[in-house]
């Protein structure tokens, strides 16, 4: 049985690296953003998980067989299936929203978290963790703005997307118990590989040319992403370096105004406030899951 990645009490570097993730993470979101200007969200979805897959070869010939060897395949299923469904609704949203209203929207998710893992779980949600909650739904509402056009679609599925991405955090506790993070993070790329590639076959179309270095892009600078968060965590206590993955916000948002020139308007500034602030109070409180956001 395998032990559980360590963590150390560096808080310095592993904020460092959680704070450079994060900057992928976003980086990310735009080559998804240009991928589905020219792609359908299936193929997209499916050459993220692909090259991905691919991108983490160097670290599975160095694991080996036996280092790929499980008995948790349930668990390694739930959460491959909760952080694939995830990311199919996470990509839609980047297409078409804002890439920082669909990224803050998606790392709302722990703000689900206890209420999902009371649900299934039994777990009891600290009396502590009501108000931020509170104060973290109601961030959402300003951001979802229901007076505006009702809500949009683009903007529940980003919504979605946090709470798949909280339900396969939740299901992957177990694993953290007994499996190393390259054992999750392998896992999770095979099995949406797999899964992602059905659909495809019956939407698929060559890309062009100019699309390939941007999709090439897109899974190294997620599988990227996720190795440095998992670093991250490995570093310093998840409760302490957790909260700095919202920097993804902040780069998200220099991106939109960059290469986009969109600027935020007052509401969403507000509920950014108010949804970041709970988000971090929630890590806090629970302290931060050390698995990869599963929309990543």
């Amino acid at each position: 049985m395998a032990e559980p990645d360590a963590v150390a009490d560096d808080l310095p570097r592993g904020a460092l690296l959680m704070v450079a993730s994060a900057l992928l993470f976003a980086a990310m979101g735009e080559t998804v953003k240009m991928a589905s200007a020219h792609l359908s969200n299936a193929m997209v979805v499916f050459f993220r998980n692909a090259i991905g897959l691919l991108a983490l070869s160097p670290w599975l010939v160095r694991l080996g067989a036996k280092g790929l060897r499980t008995t948790a395949w349930r668990e390694h299923l739930v959460r491959g299936l909760a952080g694939l469904a995830s990311m199919y609704c996470y990509f839609y949203a980047i297409a078409r929203l804002g890439l920082s209203e669909a990224i803050l929207l998606n790392y709302s998710l722990p703000l689900f978290m206890p209420l999902i893992a009371r649900a299934w779980l039994g777990e009891a949600v600290p009396a502590r963790l009501w108000r931020a909650l509170g104060l973290g739904f109601l961030g959402i509402v300003l951001i979802l703005r229901p007076g505006a056009g009702v809500f949009r679609p683009a903007a529940l599925a980003a919504l979605a997307a946090a709470v798949l991405a909280a339900l396969a955090q939740v299901g992957v506790r177990r694993l953290t118990r007994t499996e190393p993070i390259i054992r999750i993070v392998f896992y999770f790329a095979l099995i949406s590989t797999v899964v992602s590639a059905l659909p495809v076959l019956t939407v698929w179309t060559t890309p062009e040319r100019h699309v390939w270095p941007v999709l090439l892009a897109l899974g190294v600078l997620a599988t990227l992403a996720q190795l440095l968060l998992t670093r991250a965590y490995a570093r310093a206590p998840a409760a302490q370096v957790g909260p700095f993955i919202y920097s993804s916000v902040v780069f998200a948002g220099l991106m939109d105004w960059w290469l986009w020139g969109r600027l935020p308007d007052a509401a969403f500034i507000a509920g950014a406030v108010l949804v970041c602030a709970a988000g971090i109070l929630a890590l806090r409180s629970m302290g931060a899951s050390p698995v990869p956001p599963p929309a990543g």
